[in-house]
């Protein structure tokens, strides 16, 4: 991959000076045991469930919209009573084992602020998705923000990677990934959101506020952390992150786990250097 404004590989993050920060609110144990409980009753592993894929964020101090799971339209009622705002409206997300992208399988509804909009919901969803559906997680709205979206995916060279870039947006196209850094054992503070196509939503120079950039660089660092950390953790995908002058959060994530120990990736094994412009690989005895 390469830097989009100058053409250039991105490996210089891997090369940047930085210092290595440290994160409070992180229970590195209580992640294992997350995944490895999960993994125990699913032998095969898969993509968690909303209670799960939340505790295990919660491991790591990963900002999340308040949310509650309900199983029927009356503990539904009394979750959008219990989480209504300011405007007073929530959202319902139907959820299954597998299910990934809600607003693609209309899996969601918005705006909802009386008691029968929330019903009257849940069993759209119980119609629609019979057989299939096993609950709905229920939030606050969230407000307006800029939307963005970060991962993780893994590399057999590199190791866990973090993904950072624009979220979709219903009359855009696909997510545009503006940059990738190794999460690994060293997140650094390359602050990788100046360089970007996001740089001017980031800093506000459409006549807008920035975004709390601390907060992006919060979310980008505790993601890597988690990245590194259980070795079960094959992907992540946190879509869409809210970003606003006030603060930043995820509103809706997806992580997969798989029943084996991640091998140690090849830079584990190598040194990296630099060569004017290029990078260069030394394998270490």
């Amino acid at each position: 991959m390469t830097d989009g404004e100058r053409g250039r590989p991105v490996v210089h993050v891997l090369l940047a000076d930085g210092t290595i920060p440290t994160l409070g609110q992180v229970d590195s144990a209580r992640g294992h045991a997350v995944a490895e409980t999960y993994l125990t009753a699913h032998a095969d592993g898969g993509w968690l469930d909303s209670r799960t894929c939340a505790e295990l964020l919660a491991c790591y101090g990963i900002p999340q919209l308040p949310w509650a799971w309900a199983e029927t339209e009356a503990d539904a009622v009394l979750a959008a009573e219990r989480l209504r705002g300011a405007d007073g409206r929530v959202v319902l997300k139907a959820h299954w084992p597998g299910l990934l992208h809600k607003s693609e399988q209309r899996a969601v509804h918005l705006d909802m602020q009386s008691d029968a909009q929330v019903r009257a919901a849940f069993r759209d969803f119980e119609t629609r998705f019979a057989g299939l559906m096993r609950g709905v997680v229920v939030q606050p709205l969230a407000a307006s923000g800029t939307e963005l979206f970060a991962g993780v995916v893994q590399d057999q060279v590199f190791g866990p990677l973090v993904l950072f870039g624009l979220g979709r947006h219903r009359d855009q196209g696909p997510r545009r990934p503006c940059r990738t850094a190794r999460a690994a054992d060293r997140p650094r503070r390359a602050r990788p959101h100046h360089r970007t196509a996001l740089a001017s939503l980031l800093f506000g120079t459409h006549e807008g506020e920035p975004v709390d950039l601390e907060g992006l660089e919060q979310l980008l660092l505790r993601l890597s952390r988690m990245a590194s950390d259980p070795p079960q953790l094959a992907e992540a995908d946190f879509n869409p992150v809210l970003a606003t002058p006030g603060e930043v959060t995820v509103l809706d994530a997806c992580v997969r786990l798989l029943p084996r120990r991640v091998p140690g990736p090849l830079l584990a094994s190598t040194s990296l250097r630099r060569k004017g412009d290029q990078a260069v690989v030394d394998k270490l005895a």
